[in-house]
């Protein structure tokens, strides 16, 4: 049983915190994207160890859980102290989530009624297929983990309408904001890549353990101030729109040796192949199906989606994965199989209720919130124009035959979140002049259509 464990799956500390002083967040982050690189170091032991894990059902608690367990608590404690000493409270239950567990390669993900988990697989062969004739987790044959087979649906099987809408569509009714602001910033032409991640890892050099695509803002690193932000270049039409739209890339594990295929957060991490560009990168902000809606401040941080959902579970996934010609049919725990002359589609539509006072949070999450069913903010949000971000990708359809997959794409991804499509999510921080948002907005509350 122990060789059949796939990946790790640890609790998600900086999702659990709240009321962290300001002064203490840049260390806080800090803590945690360290608390990352210790999850990463570990699965690739796991990943390395299988025929020790075969004849020793202990190996995995004794040699990788238990010493991560002990490394988790460390920095566990520190979090703590440095809470304390900026005048915060921590949580003292904080300790409950050191300890991490093994996840067999086959885990049930809820999501939009579509099934997600993965293939068996013990990782002794190295052909990347178990005995079964599946294939395992740790190379699926592509020089990767993952995906698998079991991550593709033909998107003639996917049900139309089966997902639930999350925020995502223009105001239609009476009284609320109907109109639209588009901004053209390109598909990164200038080749904009790192595997930083400002808002969770700000100061952290390969915070994010994958590479991103950015549009929009130029200077744009673990190490970019708000005012580097607000002085830098931009890639937008609009040259009063400095702001940073950013997801991780997609590859196709095609056998192709990218610029990062030795380099952490690339091929040293398992996300290997051929970065593939969108061919179309639409970004649109719109209403709210309530009333009206108010400017965004300057530096507002929006994180959608969850990069750790396959060990997270879906809480916070905000995955949206579909086919030119079918986009009724959303999928968020499979790639889509598109047929010919279809493009795949990534779409994400982000939170847009704001709590009116702080531009970030102690977890990037509590400070924005999603609508609620009937539309309006929860009490204490206001409504704030809601970026739309719509990827189009020209990829050759994968070939899925006899539980493998040749040629598959994937999204870039923590090596332990094996490529799931569900880990999809996107970033943006505003940096829209004063002047630009304030037309975004007067478009939007007056019903026009602007760009």
């Amino acid at each position: 049983a122990a060789a059949q464990v796939a990946t790790i799956d640890c609790p998600d500390v900086g999702q659990q915190l709240s009321g962290v002083p300001d002064r203490a967040r840049g260390e806080v982050d800090g803590e945690l994207a360290t608390m990352d690189s210790q999850i990463t170091e570990a699965y690739q032991r796991l990943a390395t160890t299988r025929r020790a894990q075969a004849g020793d059902p202990r190996f995995v608690q004794n040699t990788i859980l238990g010493p991560l367990k002990d490394r988790r608590k460390a920095i566990i404690d520190r979090i703590q102290l440095e809470i304390n000493r900026a005048g915060g409270q921590a949580d003292e239950d904080l300790d409950r989530l050191a300890g991490c567990q093994g996840q067999p390669a086959e885990q049930p993900q809820a999501g939009d009624g579509q099934d997600g988990g993965g293939q068996d697989g013990d990782g002794q062969n190295g052909d990347g297929q178990d005995q079964d004739g599946g294939q395992n987790q740790d190379d699926n044959g592509n020089g990767a983990a993952g995906p698998v087979a079991d991550d593709f649906i033909d998107i003639d099987d996917v049900e139309p309408n089966s997902r639930a809408s999350r925020n995502g569509l223009p105001a239609d009714g009476d009284g609320g904001s109907t109109g639209t602001f588009t901004t053209d910033c390109g598909v990164n032409e200038n080749d904009l890549f790192n595997s930083d991640n400002l808002i969770a890892a700000p100061g952290v050099d390969n915070g994010a353990h994958h590479v991103h695509d950015y549009v929009g803002n130029q200077d744009n690193d673990a190490f970019s101030s708000d005012e580097d932000l607000a002085n830098a270049d931009t890639s937008c039409r609009n040259q009063g729109d400095r702001s940073t739209y950013y997801w991780p890339v997609l590859r196709l594990q095609d056998g192709t040796e990218e610029f990062d295929a030795n380099d952490q957060g690339g091929g040293a991490e398992g996300n290997v192949g051929r970065i593939l560009k969108p061919a179309r990168a639409e970004l649109k902000f719109v209403g709210n199906q309530q009333g009206d809606v108010v400017a965004m401040p300057k530096f507002l941080r929006i994180i959608t989606g969850d990069a750790k959902s396959f060990t997270n579970g879906d809480a916070n996934a905000n995955s949206s994965w579909s086919c030119t010609g079918f986009e009724d049919r959303q999928v968020t725990d499979k790639y889509p199989l598109c047929p010919e002359g279809s493009q795949v589609v990534r779409t994400a539509n982000f939170q847009s209720c704001w709590d009116g006072q702080n531009i970030d949070s102690a977890n990037h999450r509590d400070h924005m919130a999603f609508v609620q069913e009937d539309g309006g903010c929860p009490n204490g949000f206001q409504a704030v124009p809601q970026l739309q971000v719509r990827l189009v990708y020209d990829i050759p359809t994968p070939v899925v035959e006899n539980g493998q997959v040749r040629n598959p794409y994937a999204v870039d991804s923590f090596p332990e979140q094996l490529h799931k499509p569900i880990t999809d999510h996107n970033d943006f921080i505003n940096v829209m002049d004063e002047d630009l948002m304030d037309e975004v907005v007067r478009c939007i509350n007056s019903g026009e259509d602007c760009q």
